[in-house]
């Protein structure tokens, strides 16, 4: 197994056979190996800096139903609400305050969120801190309009592409929804000159071993400037319920993966990787990430941005977040940075 690790790390490429031998049949011993692999790399392009980005989730309205997610539009249980400009511009003012240089839009597709608004938004944004990237998570759009936001000064756009595989697609989506849309729009964000983000859940729904060679195999053809993964966590009023969720050990195993395969790319430990394990974040940055995404939200919204049960953090103010993780990352030889956290 040693040997395929040290190719993958030499080569940034091994075949499927080896990824599913990697994925299926590989001791504890072997998996620390993997990581400090990893490790090796991701020091290599970025240090022991850990790059933070302001999580800003600003509507939980959605027009999707997504069957995973906890604020589809079937929950008839989401208490819905959606953040004026003015409580956006507060959370950005506090953020930067604590040496946020990175402030993610984050919501679901919200017919509120129209081109105009989301424009108007981010040129102010801009406006008052420059030295700031602004990302948006806010969906599929048209190529105009995503064009449109780029020119108002939006840099990155993160867009999980869930699973690249047409039939998992199918399992975790309803059918107005289509994998194909999913990869064009990450195609034309790309196109455009975004720093794009896509990834999937680890774990989920009818996902098997080749599912997840696909998502790699994309990854490595789409080559993003970020890939967001996490472990799946059933959330209580959807139709996913009573599934397990997705293990710690895997989505450890993965990151590394993508690092050696991907050595520049930007890769959070997320919040739901702390969700399923008290020190996940520590050990995703061990297995080779590098960003964590602590949430600027106004507290009393917090709880209502559940895309899964249980989520970490909800009850924090922003200050007490941020503090919490520099210790964290301190603890384990890392050093949080006031930085934008560039793509290299």
């Amino acid at each position: 197994m040693k040997t395929i690790i040290n190719h993958l790390a030499e080569n940034q490429v091994v075949s499927r056979d080896d990824l599913r031998k990697l994925l299926t049949n590989i001791t504890k011993e072997e998996q620390e190996y993997l990581a400090e692999k990893a490790r090796e790399v991701r020091h290599q392009v970025y240090g022991h800096d850990v790059y933070t980005r302001g999580l800003i989730e600003f509507t939980n309205y959605c027009k999707n139903d997504c069957y995973y997610c906890g604020i589809r539009r079937s929950n008839k249980q989401a208490s819905r609400y959606r953040l004026t400009k003015e409580d956006i511009l507060l959370c950005c003012k506090e953020g930067y305050e604590l040496g946020f240089r990175t402030f993610v839009l984050q919501g679901g597709e919200d017919g509120y969120s129209t081109d105009d608004y989301i424009e108007d938004l981010v040129r102010s944004m801009k406006e008052e801190y420059p030295d700031c990237a602004v990302t948006l998570s806010i969906g599929e759009r048209s190529y105009e309009s995503y064009k449109r936001l780029y020119d108002a000064g939006a840099d990155r756009y993160l867009l999980r592409h869930e699973t690249a595989n047409e039939e998992h697609y199918g399992i975790l989506h309803p059918k107005e929804l289509t994998l194909q849309n999913r990869k064009q729009c990450l195609i034309n964000l790309k196109n455009i000159g975004y720093q794009v983000g896509c990834g999937f859940m680890v774990g989920s729904p009818g996902q098997t071993v080749d599912n997840l060679i696909d998502d790699l195999e994309f990854v490595k053809e789409l080559a993003p400037h970020m890939v967001g993964i996490g472990p799946f966590i059933p959330h209580k009023d959807t139709p996913f319920a009573e599934k397990e969720q997705g293990t710690l050990e895997m989505t450890l195993r993965l990151l590394s993966i993508i690092r050696l395969m991907n050595p520049h790319v930007l890769l959070p430990a997320t919040t739901a990787l702390g969700t399923i394990h008290p020190k996940g974040r520590e050990q995703g940055i061990l297995a080779g990430a590098n960003v964590v995404m602590p949430n600027l939200s106004p507290v009393e919204v917090r709880k209502k941005y559940m895309l899964y049960d249980n989520k970490i953090c909800t009850g924090d103010e922003a200050a007490e977040c941020r503090v919490c993780l520099q210790k964290r990352m301190e603890s384990i030889g890392y050093c949080l940075v006031v930085d934008r956290g560039d793509y290299k």
